[in-house]
Formats: structure tokens, C-alpha cells, sequence
């Protein structure tokens, strides 16, 4: 795809929320940036980058109401800027930038020389793509920007989830699994389903459904009493990690073998039930433990393993996020809208680096959307040693570099800038030359 060039658009304003003070509520009411309290009264150097992904967010949500008409504007001379539009950044979070709920201790350094504090005083672009579900963007966005004290905003992060609220409109009644408390059931009303259960549910209606597992007062309070026996099920959503397997897996097996997600039915060709889709496929990651932990991708090998052995069929399943190649489409998309928008050019940047610690998701996507024909740009892999991937062992996709940790890895990527510039002069002068000698 070709850049062009055209019109930026005004800027509306954009409100700035203090972590230490904000609710979910206020993020919810319009573009909003989250502001460590000591940078309220005067912005930091992390604000370009947080506003200018916040507006592209809200651009593209509105574009997916209403698509335009396809015309591009004259070209204009793009605004004045130190920022880089050539090339941008992309983290996962855990095992990354933050390790058992605290930071990584190199990863407020990274950030400061995204933000400009580096040599060449160039301002880099970066966004947020974590597998980690059952928050909303703005929980995550609030979260980071206390860990790492800086402004950050909704519109920079993409989680495994993120891609589901465009089946909000496709689907009514739907199951939706995992997390802490009601929060699933919070992110999936605020992607725009309009009837959403939970595994509370279906035991509050039904305390037998789970032999083992007993509804706490609150879970019993914030449960939604119905009659399952004339409710169908239209799909499955595992938002986050489960908190019960047992329970869980009993209910979403029930569903999947029923009539038309009829609870208390049972088909007898095992091909009536509704689908059922996961936020990410992550077999493990990395916690504040030692060792990795299980996650959902453990949980959707044991659905398989037991649907297999009830019906003797495969469980037909869809996984989103890493590393299935449409969070990274979702990705480009935002990051060349922020380009649009800050620099006039319709394009994306021509390189993102990616920074992960799990080769099985991080650096599998990157690759095989770098390798796609969908890629409209160069995905460049980086795998650090501060979470999933430990030293001594062989990664199961090789990255296109491996570093200690997130700080070298922006040196590592923005070095590589430099010097692809550099070369790029020096083949540009020496064509000039060659050019005069022929003269």
C-alpha cells in the first residue's frame, strides 16, 4: 500500500483523569487519558503518545459505524513533529513490562526513551497487546499507569478480548466465562451484548448443575435469577482465565452438548450446540511464582480432551488474540490511523517491533503475520528473558532477535532505525554520484 498523504484532522479535546482519583464511570464518558497526579497541571512527555492512540481508537470505532465514502482530502504539508512516524512499538505486559503486579525493574526506563529521552531526541510510538482478559481496556489502562507512573490511555491497549465486540451485534443470549467476580459479564455489556449469563447464573437457577462448587453470598447476590429451561444459549465466550475449572468446564460442557443451548438437554449427534470462542490460547504465563502457570490455552485443551471423550467428536473452538493474525490486523489498523491523524500520511508505520516473552504466542504472531499477505507493513519480533522464555532453552519460533529485557529492546529497534537510515543516505549519495559521473 502506497502513503498518502492528506489532511490532518482537528483535535477534539481530551480529557486528562488521575489514576489515583478516576472511576471507570468518568473513562467511560468520552477520549480520556489516566495521569499519575504529579503531571496533571503539567503534561509529560508520555501525553502525545497516549492522546494522539486514544483519538485514533475512537476514530476507528466510529468509522466501523459509519464507514466513509473512501475520498481522501488534497495533500497538505504534514505538522512539524519529533516524533518518529516511520516506525513504532508493541508490548505484551506480563512477563515484559510488569512481572506478579509490579514493574519489570527496566521497563519505566524503556518508556521514558520511547517518550524522547534518548540520543537523537526522537518520540516513538508504542501500544499494549496482552492476551491477559476479564478487565476492560480502561481497568488495564488504569492499572499500568500506576505500576509504571505514567500517562497512559484506553485507546493504546488491544486485549485478547478486544476483538469480540464486533460479534456483540451477532449474537443474543451468550454464555461468558471467567474472571474475577462479575467483571466478564461487565466488559462483555460494555462491548454491546445484550444478554449476557454467567456460570453464576446457571447455578443460582440450578444449585445441582455443580456438585462441588456452592455460590459465596456474594456471588449469590450479584448471580441473575432466570429460567434456564427456556433460555438457548446462542454462544460461548471464555473472556478470562477460569477461577473454578470444574464448575466452568462442567457448564460449558452441558451447553456444548446440548439442544440449540438448551441447559437440561442433550443432542444426540453432538452437532446442535452453540460455539465457543477464547480471548487467547496461551498454554502458560508468567506470574510472581518461579515457574509459569496454566492458562486458558490449558483450560481449551482440557474442554477438548473431554468433548472428545463424551462424544467422541472434535470440539470445533476459535481462539483470539495472540497469536491469531487478527489482533495484529486490529494493531496496524490503529497504528496507521494515529499516523493519519499526527502526520498526515495514510499508511501504516512502516515497522512495529514486537516485544514478548512467550515464543508461542508473541513471536508465532508477529512471524506468521509478518509472513502473511495481510501484512501491509514489517512486524519484527523481539523476545526477552524477563518472563515465559528463560535462558538455556530453545524457543519453539525463532525471534528475529533476543534480548535481556524491555530497555534492550527499544535500543535494540531504534539503533536499527538509525542505522537503516543510515545505509539509506549512503545508497542515496552514492546513486547521485554514479549519476554526475555519468553526466
Amino acid at each position: 500500500m502506497s502513503d498518502q498523504t492528506i489532511s490532518p484532522p482537528s483535535k477534539p479535546a481530551i480529557r486528562r483523569l488521575s489514576s489515583m482519583s478516576t472511576t471507570f464511570e468518568e473513562m467511560a464518558l468520552g477520549p480520556s487519558v489516566v495521569v499519575p497526579p504529579e503531571h496533571m497541571t503539567n503534561p509529560s512527555h508520555a501525553h502525545e503518545t497516549a492522546a494522539g492512540l486514544e483519538m485514533a481508537k475512537h476514530r476507528l470505532a466510529e468509522k466501523e459505524k459509519r464507514p466513509t465514502d473512501g475520498q481522501i482530502t488534497p495533500p497538505t504539508t504534514p505538522p512539524q513533529s519529533n516524533f518518529t512516524d516511520q516506525f513504532a512499538f508493541a508490548f505484551d505486559i506480563d512477563g515484559v513490562l510488569i512481572r506478579g503486579g509490579k514493574p519489570i525493574p527496566q521497563a519505566v526506563e524503556a518508556m521514558k526513551v520511547l517518550n524522547g529521552q534518548n540520543e537523537y531526541g526522537v518520540k516513538v510510538p508504542y501500544i499494549f497487546v496482552t492476551n491477559g482478559g476479564g478487565k476492560t481496556e480502561q481497568e488495564r489502562c488504569l492499572d499500568l499507569s500506576r505500576q509504571l507512573e505514567m500517562e497512559i490511555s484506553p485507546g493504546q491497549f488491544i486485549c485478547g478480548h478486544t476483538p469480540m465486540r464486533e460479534m456483540a451485534q451477532k449474537y443474543g443470549t451468550v454464555l461468558v466465562v471467567g474472571g474475577e467476580g462479575n467483571k466478564c459479564r461487565t466488559v462483555a455489556e460494555g462491548y454491546g451484548f445484550r444478554d449476557v449469563v454467567t456460570p453464576g447464573d446457571i447455578i443460582k437457577d440450578n444449585k445441582d448443575t455443580t456438585p462441588f462448587r456452592k455460590l459465596t453470598d456474594d456471588e449469590t447476590n450479584y448471580s441473575r435469577a432466570r429460567n434456564f429451561g427456556e433460555t438457548e444459549i446462542e454462544a460461548i465466550f471464555v473472556f478470562a482465565d477460569s477461577r473454578d475449572w470444574a464448575g466452568d468446564q462442567q457448564i460449558i460442557l452441558d451447553v456444548l452438548m446440548s439442544k440449540h443451548g438448551r441447559l437440561g438437554t442433550r443432542s444426540e449427534t453432538f452437532d446442535e450446540g452453540p460455539p465457543i470462542f477464547f480471548s487467547h490460547n496461551d498454554i502458560v504465563w508468567s506470574t510472581s511464582h518461579q515457574l509459569t502457570r496454566l492458562g486458558m490455552g490449558a483450560l481449551r485443551a482440557s474442554l477438548e480432551a473431554m468433548y472428545k471423550a463424551m462424544t467422541g467428536k472434535e470440539l470445533i473452538s476459535t481462539a483470539f488474540g495472540k497469536p491469531q493474525i487478527g489482533t495484529f490486523q486490529f494493531a496496524t489498523r490503529l497504528l496507521q490511523q494515529w499516523r493519519k491523524d499526527t502526520h498526515g500520511i495514510n499508511a501504516p508505520p512502516r515497522t512495529v517491533y514486537f516485544v514478548g516473552d512467550t515464543p508461542e504466542s508473541d513471536i508465532r504472531g508477529t512471524n506468521e503475520f509478518n509472513a502473511s499477505q495481510l501484512s501491509e507493513n514489517q512486524w519484527y519480533s523481539i523476545l526477552v528473558r524477563t518472563g515465559v522464555f528463560q535462558e538455556g532453552t530453545k524457543p519453539a519460533f525463532q525471534p528475529n532477535a533476543t534480548v535481556d529485557n524491555v530497555l534492550e529492546a527499544v535500543k535494540y529497534g531504534i539503533q536499527r532505525e538509525v542505522d537503516k537510515n543510515t545505509r539509506s543516505k549512503v545508497q542515496q549519495l552514492s546513486e547521485e554520484a554514479e549519476t554526475i559521473v555519468e553526466e
